[in-house]
C-alpha cells in the first residue's frame, strides 16, 4: 500500500512540471489499464497524457491499441499525450493546436493531410519526426516533409495475412450472398428451405485475377488457391518468382494426390485479368495508372458473374462505374473495404444488395492493429534517440518475442536516404 502511494505521490509531484505543454491547462492524475495517467489540455484540446516528466514531447492523434509502442515511448524518455478530440478524422486545425510551440515528433493516421503546412507547423515546434499509423502513405507528402528535415515513417511488414484475410472474407462473403441472406434472417423472411434461395458462386477449380502480386496479392492468392484449389492469373510489372515456384510446387503435390494441378500464370496486361478472373482482386498501389483502373471498360471486359474485390485503395476503383454495373448486372458482385470518397461512398452504392461493404477493417485484427502501433511508435523512438534505420525486412523482431530485445533502431523511415540517415 505505502509503494502504490509513493507512486501516486511521484505522479502528482510531475504534474507540476507543464514547461513542455506550453498551452497545458490543469492536469487530473488517474489510473487507467496503462498505469497512471493524467488528462490535461494541449491548446484547449484534451489530452491523455503518459509519462508526464518526460524530456521528449511526442504527440499522438489518436488511442492506438495494445501497451508496447506506449512502452516503447517512454521508456525513450517521452511525454506521450494521446488526443482524446472527438473528431474521427482529425483536423490540421486541430492537429496544428496539439502540435502547438514546443513538440518533438507525431504519431498520425493515415486520414489525416499530412503536407507542408503540418509538417512546416511541425518544424517551427521543434519537431524531427512522423510516423503514419499505416503502411500506406498517400495521405502524406513526403517531399514536404523533407524539406522540412522531418523523418517520415510508416508500419509496412504485419499487414500482409491480416489484410489478405479480409480480402478471402469479402470474397467468400459475395460468391456465397452471406450478407443478403444474413438480412433475410434478421428481418424475419425465412419460411423454409427452397432450391433457389441465395444461390451463389462455387469458386472451386476457377480462376482468380490478381492485380499487383506484392505480399498480401500474393498472400491472397496463394489462400485462394490452396483453400479452392483456384488457377491464379496475375499482373505486375515485376515476375513474382516466389509466389510461382510456391505454386508449381502445390500444383506438384496436387498432382501427386491424384488432383488436377493449379497454375499460375504471369499475363501482360491488365486487361488478360480482368477478363479471365472469376474473382479479380486489386492489391495495386494507388497512382496515375491505377486510379480509375476498375472503370466502366474494365468492369465490362469482366465476366457476367464475376466479383470484384477491393481491399487496397478505393480510387482504385470509378465508384460510380461500379454502382452502375452492379445495377446493371445482378449477378455481378463485389467487396469492398475502401472506398473513393471514403468515408463516403458514391451514391446508389449502398442500395446494390450485390456489393459486400466493410469499413476499412482489412488491417483490424488485435495483432496487427497493436504491430502497428508498436511500429510507429518505433519510428518515432528511434530517430529521437538518434538510432540508425532498420536495414531489414522483417519487421517481427519490433512486435513479437521480449521487449528487451527490440532492434534499437527506426523500423521503417520513407525518406531516410534524403535526410542522409
Amino acid at each position: 500500500m505505502s509503494a502504490l502511494l509513493g507512486r501516486v505521490q511521484q505522479a502528482a509531484g510531475l504534474l507540476q512540471k507543464t514547461s513542455l505543454l506550453g498551452q497545458a491547462g490543469p492536469a487530473i492524475l488517474y489510473a487507467s489499464a496503462r498505469g497512471f495517467a493524467a488528462e490535461a489540455e494541449a491548446g484547449g484540446i484534451p489530452v491523455e497524457v503518459h509519462n508526464e516528466g518526460g524530456s521528449k514531447r511526442v504527440v499522438v492523434t489518436k488511442e492506438l491499441p495494445g501497451e508496447r509502442w506506449l512502452k516503447l515511448l517512454t521508456q525513450a524518455d517521452c511525454r506521450v499525450e494521446v488526443s482524446k478530440h472527438p473528431e474521427v478524422i482529425t483536423s490540421k486545425d486541430t492537429i496544428k493546436k496539439l502540435i502547438g510551440s514546443q513538440c518533438d515528433g507525431v504519431l498520425g493516421q493515415l486520414t489525416e493531410d499530412w503536407g507542408s503546412e503540418l509538417f512546416s507547423a511541425l518544424q517551427k515546434a521543434g519537431g524531427s519526426t512522423y510516423s503514419n499509423y499505416a503502411v500506406g502513405f498517400n495521405n502524406v507528402d513526403v517531399g514536404a516533409a523533407t524539406e522540412s528535415k522531418v523523418s517520415v515513417g510508416n508500419t509496412p511488414g504485419v499487414l500482409t495475412e491480416t489484410t489478405a484475410e479480409l480480402a478471402v472474407a469479402l470474397t467468400m462473403a459475395a460468391a456465397r450472398r452471406v450478407v443478403e441472406a444474413d438480412s433475410f434472417m434478421r428481418a424475419g423472411k425465412y419460411e423454409g428451405w427452397l432450391p433457389t434461395l441465395f444461390v451463389g458462386a462455387l469458386l472451386q477449380n476457377k480462376t482468380v485475377g490478381i492485380i499487383g502480386a506484392g505480399r498480401i496479392g500474393a498472400a491472397y492468392a496463394r489462400m485462394m488457391s490452396e483453400g479452392h484449389k483456384m488457377d491464379i492469373v496475375y499482373y505486375d510489372p515485376y515476375p513474382s518468382k516466389k509466389l510461382e515456384e510456391y505454386m508449381k510446387g502445390y500444383g506438384e503435390l496436387l498432382k501427386s494426390q491424384g488432383e488436377r494441378p493449379v497454375t499460375c500464370t504471369r499475363v501482360e496486361t491488365m486487361e488478360e485479368v480482368f477478363k479471365a478472373g472469376d474473382v479479380v482482386s486489386l492489391h495495386c498501389a494507388l497512382d496515375e495508372k491505377t486510379k480509375h483502373l476498375a472503370d466502366k471498360k474494365m468492369l465490362g471486359m469482366m465476366k457476367e458473374d464475376a466479383i470484384l474485390i477491393n481491399a487496397a485503395r478505393g480510387p482504385i476503383h470509378h465508384e460510380e462505374d461500379l454502382v452502375a454495373h452492379l445495377k446493371a448486372n445482378p449477378n455481378f458482385r463485389c467487396g469492398l473495404d475502401v472506398f473513393e470518397d471514403e468515408p463516403h461512398m458514391k451514391p446508389g452504392l449502398a442500395d446494390c444488395a450485390n456489393a459486400v461493404i466493410v469499413p476499412h477493417i482489412a488491417s483490424a485484427s488485435q495483432w496487427t492493429r497493436s504491430g502497428m502501433a508498436t511500429l510507429a511508435a518505433a519510428n518515432i523512438a528511434g530517430r529521437l534517440q538518434d538510432f540508425p534505420v532498420w536495414d531489414k525486412p522483417d519487421m517481427l523482431p519490433f512486435v513479437d518475442g521480449p521487449f528487451d530485445q527490440i532492434p534499437k533502431a527506426s523500423p521503417n523511415i520513407l525518406n531516410a536516404k534524403d535526410l542522409g540517415l
